[in-house]
């Protein structure tokens, strides 16, 4: 079983953004060590507690710091920028960094609509074009437009024979069935929607038509992980992120807390509902424990990979819980 990761860059309380993305590219050097497979980059916008706003930057820190390890986005937000400006950056990647690239595209706003206008005012309004765009960027990337394409003697550069790995991203059934129609890879955030994932999943492969780029579907699920020696362990370490589901469920956001500035928050009634409610979408608890909810999630989505999420309170028990899942899965550095 092959095991990612997606790296949302989390401030956690009493450090800095700076110091998040330092912590990103020291994660992304001992998933390398640990065995993962690959290592995606979140994109948000205007948000307190999270610092990666332009992945497709902090991708150049992440290749010249690694040398195995696939990288990549998960994901450009496709509908703010111009098809051939992604195709261009991620040929010039795959000129520095051959081999390991993964370009991860949705269309979700990353963020709040205001903040969705000032970025790109057009893209809100233009949500449809999404398909276009995906099979726009895949003809630059591949240099296979169209020929009554009407920039069809414009190419990406750096031109070369490879090209990045492209996958199409979501967390309802929007982004499978077009993966399966283009012929692309797929990929469901189980940790955004804990619901129906599983069948959104399967009618990719069972929907999936051949392409250039791929002759067979592969799909990945994403989970949020915390992973301790103990059960006790794991649920004091769950205590900030139930914290800052908390806060955004009603309107707010923040820097991601301690374990202690979280566990010394008061609840109400209606707080612990949503805690309830949104432990749905991750797997919490021993190596055994979560190897077995693991591997159930992977037999129901018929995926081919596992791609983990870890956000904690401090950035210790993260890669400790990210080192845990790899030994109990036996990974081994190629």
């Amino acid at each position: 079983m092959r095991l990612s990761i997606l790296d949302q860059s989390p401030i956690i309380s009493g450090h800095t953004p700076a110091d998040a993305v330092r912590e990103t590219i020291k994660l992304a050097q001992s998933a390398e060590a640990f065995g993962y497979h690959r290592y995606w980059l979140a994109e948000h916008h205007n948000m307190h507690g999270l610092a990666d706003p332009c992945p497709e930057i902090l991708l150049c820190a992440l290749g010249a710091a690694t040398s195995r390890i696939r990288i990549g986005t998960g994901g450009i937000l496709l509908p703010y920028y111009s098809p051939i400006k992604i195709a261009e950056i991620f040929r010039m990647y795959e000129a520095l960094y051959p081999g390991r690239l993964d370009l991860g595209v949705g269309r979700a706003p990353g963020g709040d609509m205001l903040t969705a206008k000032a970025i790109n005012p057009v893209s809100l309004y233009a949500i449809d074009a999404f398909p276009q765009k995906v099979t726009e960027m895949v003809g630059w990337l591949d240099d296979t437009l169209a020929d009554d394409h009407p920039f069809k003697r414009v190419r990406a550069m750096p031109a070369g024979p490879g090209a990045a790995q492209v996958w199409l991203l979501g967390s309802s059934d929007y982004s499978g069935a077009l993966a399966a129609q283009l012929g692309l890879r797929f990929a469901f955030a189980h940790f955004i929607n804990a619901r129906g994932g599983d069948g959104v999943s399967r009618d990719y492969r069972n929907n999936f038509q051949p392409s250039q780029r791929e002759a067979d579907p592969y799909s990945i699920v994403c989970v949020f992980v915390i992973c301790a020696q103990s059960s006790e362990e794991a649920e004091r370490l769950a205590a900030p992120i139930d914290h800052r589901r908390v806060l955004m469920a009603t309107g707010r956001e923040s820097l991601v807390p301690t374990t202690e500035e979280a566990l010394a928050w008061q609840y109400n009634e209606r707080d612990r509902a949503i805690i309830a409610r949104e432990r749905e979408r991750a797997v919490i608890g021993t190596p055994e424990t979560v190897k077995h909810r693991l591997l159930e999630i992977q037999d129901a989505f018929q995926a081919d990979e596992l791609m983990l999420i870890t956000i904690t309170g401090d950035y210790e028990s993260r890669l400790r819980s990210y080192e845990l899942v790899a030994n109990a899965f036996e990974l081994r550095a190629a």
